[in-house]
């Protein structure tokens, strides 16, 4: 998934999200910083939403259903990977990948995981902490194998 993917599938999803948190069109835009006007070319599909606008709504709107199941899990960890085309540090804590995420290899204390809907890479460790996140698949296995190894 790249920015622009992540843009076209929030913009089709921004009318859902919005009535899931049983909002007015005029409070949205206001939530998102956008003109009445805007949020309703974008919902009748005439527009597509700013990359701003797509991070306001992934942040504000982080605990939907309807996000997460349009992304795969948690929107900021998509978000920040497609942002900082990956991630390599110690991260949250998560939910250790049962619903959104394949477990693809377990070496030590670490796992790498591929999400099943944005196709990201994921390294957790015993205690579901994200240490990686990539969409570059080599990346994530060279990565692997460096944790492993400490």
């Amino acid at each position: 998934m790249n920015q622009q993917q992540l843009i076209e599938l929030i913009s089709l999803k921004l009318r859902v999200i919005r009535l899931e948190k049983e909002y007015s069109q005029q409070k949205m835009a206001d939530v998102l910083g956008l003109s009445k006007k805007t949020l309703i070319q974008i919902e009748k599909a005439r527009a597509m939403a700013s990359w701003t606008a797509v991070i306001a709504v992934c942040a504000l709107f982080r605990e939907s259903e309807v996000l997460q199941a349009t992304v795969g899990g948690d929107p900021l960890e998509v978000l920040e990977t497609i942002a900082h085309d990956g991630i390599d540090r110690r991260m949250d804590q998560s939910m250790g990948g049962k619903v959104w995420w394949r477990e693809l290899e377990t070496k030590g204390r670490f796992r790498l995981q591929q999400n099943v809907i944005s196709q990201h890479f994921r390294i957790l460790d015993e205690e579901h902490y994200r240490w990686y996140s990539s969409f570059d698949e080599d990346e994530a296995w060279h990565r692997l194998e460096e944790l492993s190894g400490k």
